[in-house]
C-alpha cells in the first residue's frame, strides 16, 4: 500500500500520463500533395487523329491521384455529344472509355478534353485529343 501523500502523487501522475496518451492530435497542414489528379489518354495515342466518317471512335484513358479521385470531367467540342462526369469515389485510379460517334460529322474537327478533381478539391490539368473526321 502507498502512504497518503505518495498515493496522491502517484494517482496524479497516472492521470496526467493517461491524458497525454489519450489526447487526440490533428494534422495542422493539408495532407494533400498540392496538385490535382493526373489524366492520361491512351487511345488514341496521338494528340491529333484522323478517322473516317461513320467509324466508331473509342477514347480510353485514366485519371489517378494518391489523394483519391473524386470526379473525372469530359468536355467535347465540335460534335453534338456530351458525357456525364465519372464519380471516382476516392479511388486512386479511375479508368474511362468514351464512345464517340462520327456519323454525319464529315469535315468536322472534334476536340475532347478530360480532367480530374481529387477528394481535396484540387483540379488536375486537362489533357485533350483533336479528332479530324474525313
Amino acid at each position: 500500500m502507498i502512504p497518503g501523500r505518495a498515493f496522491r502523487w502517484a494517482a496524479l501522475a497516472a492521470l496526467v500520463s493517461c491524458g497525454e496518451r489519450d489526447r487526440l492530435v490533428f494534422p495542422v497542414e493539408n495532407p494533400g500533395d498540392g496538385s490535382g489528379p493526373t489524366t492520361e489518354i491512351n487511345h488514341p495515342a496521338a494528340s491529333d487523329t484522323v478517322v473516317i466518317e461513320g467509324d466508331l471512335l473509342i477514347l480510353q484513358g485514366r485519371t489517378y491521384d494518391a489523394d483519391g479521385v473524386d470526379t473525372v470531367y469530359f468536355e467535347v467540342g465540335g460534335a453534338n455529344q456530351g458525357f456525364s462526369p465519372i464519380q471516382g469515389e476516392g479511388e486512386d485510379t479511375v479508368e474511362f472509355a468514351l464512345q464517340l460517334s462520327t456519323l454525319n460529322l464529315g469535315g468536322a474537327t472534334v476536340v475532347v478534353r478530360v480532367h480530374g478533381v481529387d477528394v481535396l478539391g484540387e483540379q488536375g490539368s486537362p489533357v485533350s485529343r483533336q479528332i479530324r473526321i474525313e
